[in-house]
């Protein structure tokens, strides 16, 4: 009883100094060591502080306190810089193999090629790769336009990496590679910011860098890759502003005369949050997003939802007492004009090359079949890519040819059918019982990671139902946005590997589990609700378990993404090995 005096008192101060008395049967269950829960200043509630390592940590390393200072604030960008290094460096082994135009390649290496070159994609001959393999510059760029499906800057992007280091495997794979290794120090900044913990949103880029799907995706000429690292952009930097505009609101509230900051209706409801760039700047990278693949347009949408409750809540902390009515005044008009007429434009001025060209496909056609439309006054160039778009449109939905390795979205979490991107045997392998050995590229997360992040969202969604935790909700907005909508179109063509957009949620889903499972640090959340001080044994072992148990896990995450390295980056392997990994029957 003695142990949780001290905690007790501190918690019945902090409810004091909030003017909240404790009721009847609070008082009451005290006297049998109750312990409420303590509450969080107000400031605190709008604007997080970041967490601290514990002493205990440097002591047992024997670091003196000053150096421990100094590495715990160059941990915040040299924890990321050196996970996002390890990151890189697995990315840009041997990425010219293998030495082929895998999968999807054959569309999106080419039409990156024509639109760097001449502003436009070309209508390429069929059986023209092994010619571009074998020697490129006896390949000419087709001036016929050629009838493509996506926007265009995934392809601009690509093209970028051609243009440097030439049009083979490593120069249309090079930006690709780039932006998957970014996205690891996005992570692992937007983790940091997200649960106010170093460790935490390294953690989290960790878990991404050794990722398959991601991995796979990053050292792969493909779209959906460059589409989730420019979401993941936007959604840093809707949290960005998200922190700026409560610390905003903080500053504005009052405080009393023992410096105390208290709520107040009329500035929660009536204050103006003013110019907000990072709101902008998520605009921009949702245009980007859905100028690459237009499943961006869903996360457009999820992410506005998103930021306007957001802006509730804050108001509310800050004392509104009609927050959802402040926000439609205050914030609302602002949101939208910064998010969706931003991205509106982004997208229509990637379109740039096939405009001012005048030879991209369906680019006279408002002179010539649409001249007798109603609606000439528009801009032909406008009416033609008005034309360009519905047909793309009718083309998607209408995509319901059956392939090998599509897949539906309900299968995607537990993996049911990866994609094979690359396969080859090789006769005459002595190392197999077989005789051959394979060589295989197999879009494919790490198993353990994703079978562990499934049990992760139910605990996000039950933290964010039960909890009203936002990490938690922003968390399963991600997942949502990026999933969700593929359900709609369960009758078209549809592949697993469309989730990577979606695998840096999934991510931080699995950081917030393992946290839960690590546990708080000494004197801080459950811990002091508990009564659990410093020199608790009770405690100490909970922590010292959670660490042990989580720890477990990563490890295992990791091994698992080594043992399956061999089908990630195609590497030959004797034939019996390749099937010891094929640990389900559907991912043959």
């Amino acid at each position: 009883m003695t142990s949780t005096a001290p905690e007790t008192q501190r918690g019945q101060d902090a409810g004091d100094a909030l003017g909240e008395q404790p009721t009847s049967w609070q008082r009451r269950l005290r006297r049998f060591g109750h312990v409420p829960r303590p509450e969080t200043p107000l400031r605190d509630r709008l604007d997080p502080p970041y967490t601290r390592p514990g002493r205990q940590v440097w002591s047992v390393l024997a670091i003196p306190p000053h150096v421990a200072d100094r590495l715990v604030r160059w941990s915040g960008w040299g924890g990321p810089l050196l996970i996002t290094l390890v990151a890189g460096l697995l990315r840009f082994w041997k990425l010219d193999r293998p030495h082929a135009v895998i999968f999807d390649e054959t569309y999106y290496a080419k039409d990156a090629w024509a639109l760097v070159n001449q502003g436009y994609e070309g209508s390429w001959p069929k059986d023209v790769d092994k010619l571009i393999l074998k020697d490129p510059s006896s390949v000419p760029i087709p001036t016929d336009p050629g009838y493509v499906v996506h926007p265009p800057v995934g392809k601009w992007i690509i093209g970028f990496g051609e243009q440097l280091f030439g049009f083979t495997p490593f120069g249309w794979r090079f930006m690709v590679a780039v932006l998957g290794t970014v996205s690891v120090l996005l992570l692992c900044r937007i983790g940091r910011r997200l649960f106010r913990s170093t460790f935490l949103g390294c953690l989290a880029g960790l878990l991404l860098a050794v990722d398959g799907l991601h991995f796979v995706m990053s050292r792969t000429a493909l779209l959906d890759l460059i589409v989730m690292f420019f979401v993941l952009a936007a959604f840093g930097c809707l949290v960005v502003d998200r922190d700026r505009a409560r610390r905003r609101l903080a500053d504005a509230l009052p405080v009393d005369a023992e410096g105390v900051l208290r709520p107040d209706a009329r500035i929660a409801e009536t204050l103006r949050l003013g110019w907000r760039p990072w709101r902008l700047a998520a605009g921009v990278m949702l245009g980007l997003a859905f100028a690459t693949k237009w499943n961006g347009l869903y996360v457009l949408a999820a992410f506005g939802l998103m930021t306007v409750l957001w802006d509730v809540g804050a108001r509310r902390t800050a004392g509104a007492v009609k927050p959802y009515m402040a926000v439609l005044r205050r914030d609302l008009v602002p949101a939208f004009v910064s998010t969706v007429p931003v991205a509106i434009v982004t997208y229509v001025v990637s379109w740039t090359g096939w405009i001012v060209t005048d030879k991209g496909y369906y680019r006279n056609w408002a002179a010539t079949e649409g001249k007798n439309s109603s609606w000439n006054w528009l801009p032909d160039w406008l009416r033609s890519l008005w034309h360009y778009e519905n047909q793309v449109y009718d083309f998607h939905v209408g995509l319901t040819s059956g392939h090998t390795y599509e897949s539906n979205p309900w299968s995607w979490l537990v993996l049911g059918r990866p994609v094979s991107y690359f396969y080859e045997e090789q006769a005459g392998c002595k190392e197999s019982t077989t005789g051959k050995c394979a060589s295989e590229v197999l879009a494919i997360g790490t198993p353990l990671l994703w079978w562990l992040a499934c049990f992760a969202l139910a605990y996000v969604v039950w933290r964010w139902l039960f909890r009203r935790d936002w990490r938690a909700g922003a968390i399963a907005c991600g997942v949502a946005a990026g999933w969700v909508p593929w359900f709609f179109y369960q009758e078209r063509t549809i592949f697993l590997f469309y989730a990577v957009v979606f695998v840096p949620f999934l991510c931080l889903a699995v950081t917030m589990f393992l946290g839960a499972i690590l546990g708080p640090a000494a004197g801080q959340g459950t811990r002091a609700e508990l009564g659990l001080t410093s020199g608790d044994p009770t405690g100490e072992r909970r922590r010292t378990l959670g660490a042990i148990a989580a720890g477990v896990l990563v490890l295992l995450i990791v091994w698992n993404f080594i043992y399956f390295w061999p089908l990630y980056t195609g590497t030959s392997i004797p034939e019996d090995l390749w099937r010891d990994r094929m640990w389900l029957d559907t991912w043959v």
